[in-house]
């Protein structure tokens, strides 16, 4: 079966081996691909969760083109609070907590916001209901 739908999001980093490293610590993914591009001679990895077919590419490239903004962010549900407050205080303790965790109740529910080394946020959420929110809008179509 062809992919459909959304598959990926690129992110331009600067050391591609800690961005991994980052995001198999706080957002339980891994590497599914990795080589070097030819064309344009950078590294790339794409990495997933392996939960549906959806990876993050990470590109390895100069600082000045990688470019973070504020408020753009990655989403990544746990299964628990207590998953969320284990995150943020390992987070906390690299200096790496942006941000909560607050709880919003429903649908945005109990969330953090954990950045990067190249300034991306990753939030990590329990208790958003993102495949809820799906299903209703799939069943009024």
């Amino acid at each position: 079966m062809a992919d459909i739908g959304l598959t990926h999001i690129a992110l331009g980093v600067t050391d591609i081996n800690q961005s991994i490293a980052f995001y198999q610590k706080y957002a339980g993914m891994k590497v599914v691909h990795r080589r070097t591009d030819e064309t344009n001679n950078f590294e790339v990895a794409w990495i997933s969760d392996l939960t549906r077919p959806f990876v993050i590419v990470l590109l390895q490239l100069d600082k000045s083109q990688c470019q973070a903004s504020s408020g753009f962010h990655i989403g990544v549900a746990c299964k628990s609070r207590e998953e969320v407050d284990y995150l943020c205080q390992q987070a906390k303790s690299e200096g790496l907590l942006q941000e909560g965790p607050h709880d919003y109740g429903a649908p945005v529910g109990y969330w953090a916001f954990i950045c990067d080394l190249d300034g991306y946020q990753l939030e990590v959420a329990y208790g958003q209901e993102v495949n809820f929110t799906i299903t209703q809008a799939q069943q009024q179509e």
